[in-house]
């Protein structure tokens, strides 16, 4: 899928990390449609033309999982060297509600430690720098 290019000429992503009352992060497994099929990671998707990051966190949730959020902070950045893509990444309060996942961009909700999202065997390259970023953040796991 062809994403749009930023001012600075690469692709912008951003990944949200909400944590539950009980410590754990939502993460969905991603659709068997969509780029990465089934692999695990924690909700997110493409900067659109004029969109701020911040709009695009927001958005993407509401649209994977169907819920709302308050960003708290950008917690993360990865400049990737083998492609041009730039992944922000954002902690988040949520706002509460019901999760209702978009079928075609999301196969499972799961609600993982922070162990458990570093090493899932699916996860998806860089989960762990993120969830480091993310304890960092809210002061442990």
């Amino acid at each position: 899928m062809n994403r749009p290019t930023q001012e600075d000429g690469r692709v912008h992503g951003v990944i949200v990390g909400c944590q539950r009352d009980d410590g754990r992060w939502l993460l969905i497994r991603r659709g068997e449609q969509v780029a990465a099929p089934l692999k695990v990671c924690f909700p997110g998707g493409a900067v659109e033309p004029g969109e701020t990051q911040a709009d695009a966190a927001v958005r993407e949730i509401r649209e994977e999982v169907g819920l709302g959020i308050e960003l708290v902070d950008q917690v993360w950045r990865h400049d990737f060297t083998d492609r041009n893509l730039t992944l922000f990444g954002y902690l988040a309060r949520l706002l509460g509600g019901d999760v209702k996942p978009d079928p075609h961009e999301v196969s499972e909700i799961l609600w993982l430690t922070s162990d458990e999202a570093s090493s899932h065997p699916d996860a998806m390259p860089m989960t762990d720098q993120f969830v480091a970023a993310l304890q960092e953040a809210v002061g442990g796991d």
